[in-house]
Order: structure tokens, then C-alpha cells, then sequence
């Protein structure tokens, strides 16, 4: 008889940096529940060193990728090799607290719950502060992180409904995510959580937030300077806006998005970076082909679920209906009956 699937796989993509692997694998093997499985995905780093580092940990599989292909193709090729139900994608500069994965996978009972943002902690701070307690998405084209560099407090204690989850550190029902289309390829790296979120909600699921899972995050090992990087960022956020927001919102949203570009690039301007963020901004147009085949996409496989009706708020879309409130939404199945 062959052994039932772990619930648990934990999926963590990296590149180059075995110092914060090994710490990242260390306080998982310390803390994973009995049965998970550990993943790691070595996104073509030179001489395999994270492959090498792997392997000094009992039961840890490496998926090596030929090339560096960045950590959309690095996170879908660990959830199509995964086992588990749940799937954790996590940062290779994180490490787990004891007992996190217990709170997490309790949410999946809710068979509506798609995905789980924990709590992330800047591993940096002497006191508590948040890097993490879910995203955020603001109508105007802004994603952030909840609570993103303020002290824990009690609001942050609270078990919610969040937009979406960080991808540094979410739990994810693997099924509903591949259903959806997984993250999208084309970004490489940044917002691909955020335009992964849209869709989970499209389809009729929910994200939630739940504090008693805690992660560390090590935060400035993940991001840093230059021209590349914030190109790639700021034409990703643009991305994510024009793929995901309705076009019964648009008339809203477009002159906040307006306001938006206008006050990042005077932020940029002021900090000698307006070059590289116009750029990004300006490399959507090379995708508009793929972004209205996107948006017709979505329209098809989940046409009832453009926004209508959606409460939003003044700063940042929530997705809860009056009506969900009252009545609650059944999720649209998955492609396996989830």
C-alpha cells in the first residue's frame, strides 16, 4: 500500500545564498509537523551550491532548474512536484517559529480558504515589528503589506480577511492555485502574489490572516537597489493593475492610479531613481496584447466574478460583499472538485 501524501509540502525557491538557506531549512526541520515535505528549488545557481547545501539536511529533495529563470518559474515548478494538499512557499531568507504551521493549516478546514498569510517579523528588529500580516491592494494600483514596518500591536493579533498573502511565506491550497494558473511567469519576481490573489478571489475563494503562524523574515536580503530592480518592479505593479482591475471599476480607478504615478515619480525623481521607474511603466505597453488576453481570459472562466458590488474601501480594496456578509460565497470548484 503506498504511503498517503503529506498535508503539509513546504516549496522554498533559491538563488545563490546557502547561509540563509541552511538557516531557513534548519528551523523548518526543527519545527515542520511529522509527514511534511521539503522542497527546495535551486533556480540555477552556479556550481549547485544550493543543491549542496540541500542535501546536508535528511529528507530535503532538490529540484535543480537548468538556468536562472527567477522565482515564478522556480515557485511552479516546486508546487507541480509537491505532494502535499497545502503548499507553503517560503523566502529562502525566512525562518519558521515553533508550532506556525499548525494555526495555518487549520484555516484550510474552510474548504473556501484558498490560501493563509501568516505573520512575518522583521528577524532584523530587538522589539516585535511587522514586515507581514497580509496585503493589501489599493484601488489606485498600490499593493502593501499589512502593518509593513509597525510594532506589533493588538490590531495585528486579530485572525482576519486579508486581500492576499506575501509569497514569502503564504500557505497555499495547491490545487486551486494551479486551477487558477499559478504565478504568472512573465513577472520573474515581484507582485506575483498580488496578481495571483485576484485571481483566487475571481474564482470564488478567500485569503485569511492568521497571526498565531509566525514566520522571521530577514527583509533587506530579499530586496536591494538598482536600476533592474526597480524597473522590473514598477512594470510589474503596472502589470498587475491592468491585468486584474474590472473594467466596471476602471472609471474609478483610473484617475487614483493617475494621482498614483504621479506621487511614485516624484518619490523616484527625489531619490535619483525617475529613469528606471518610467521605464517599467512604460514597458507595459509592450504586453498590451497579453494583457487584454489576460483580462478576456478571466472574463471567461469566471464571468460572474467581475466586481460588481464589491465593498471598497477609501484606501484599500478588501473584496466583502454586503451580500457575502449576509449570506456568505460558495467557491467555484476547482479542477480536481476542491
Amino acid at each position: 500500500m503506498s504511503a498517503m501524501p503529506p498535508r503539509l509540502s513546504i516549496v522554498i525557491p533559491s538563488y545563490n545564498r546557502p547561509d540563509l538557506l541552511r538557516a531557513c531549512l534548519a528551523s523548518v526541520q526543527q519545527h515542520a509537523p511529522v509527514g511534511t515535505e521539503v522542497i527546495v528549488v535551486d533556480d540555477g545557481s552556479p556550481d549547485a551550491v544550493i543543491g549542496r547545501t540541500a542535501v546536508d539536511f535528511a529528507g530535503v529533495r532538490v529540484i535543480p532548474l537548468a538556468r536562472r529563470s527567477g522565482f515564478c518559474v522556480a515557485a511552479n515548478a516546486g508546487l507541480r512536484a509537491a505532494q502535499g494538499e497545502i503548499v507553503e512557499l517560503l523566502n529562502d531568507d525566512t525562518e519558521v517559529a515553533a508550532d506556525w504551521a499548525g494555526p495555518a493549516l487549520a484555516l484550510f478546514a474552510d474548504p473556501g480558504v484558498a490560501a493563509v498569510a501568516p505573520l512575518v517579523l522583521d528577524r532584523r528588529a530587538k522589539e516585535p515589528h511587522i514586515d507581514s500580516a497580509g496585503d493589501r491592494y489599493y484601488l489606485g494600483g498600490i499593493a502593501a503589506k499589512r502593518g509593513h514596518g509597525e510594532p506589533l500591536t493588538p490590531e495585528y493579533l486579530r485572525p482576519c480577511r486579508v486581500f492576499g498573502a506575501s509569497g514569502s511565506s503564504a500557505f497555499y491550497r495547491r490545487d486551486v492555485v494551479i486551477h487558477v494558473g499559478a504565478f504568472p511567469e512573465r513577472f520573474g519576481a515581484y507582485f506575483e502574489d498580488v496578481d495571483l490573489a485576484f485571481r483566487l478571489h475571481r474564482a470564488g475563494y478567500t485569503v485569511r490572516f492568521e497571526p498565531a503562524s509566525r514566520v522571521f523574515h530577514h527583509g533587506a536580503a530579499s530586496h536591494g537597489q538598482g536600476r533592474k530592480l526597480i524597473e522590473q518592479q514598477s512594470r510589474n505593479e503596472e502589470r498587475v493593475f491592468w491585468r486584474n482591475v474590472p473594467a466596471s471599476s476602471l472609471r474609478r480607478a483610473i484617475p487614483h492610479h493617475l494621482a498614483v504615478l504621479t506621487a511614485k515619480a516624484w518619490r523616484r525623481w527625489t531619490e535619483g531613481n525617475l529613469l528606471p521607474f518610467v521605464c517599467g511603466r512604460l514597458r507595459v505597453l509592450g504586453d498590451a496584447r497579453e494583457l487584454l488576453r489576460h483580462r478576456r481570459t478571466l472574463k471567461e472562466r469566471w464571468p460572474s466574478g467581475d466586481l460588481d458590488g464589491w465593498e471598497v474601501d477609501e484606501s484599500y480594496w478588501g473584496r466583502v460583499s454586503t451580500a457575502e456578509k449576509v449570506r456568505g460565497r460558495k467557491p467555484r470548484p476547482s479542477a480536481n472538485g476542491t
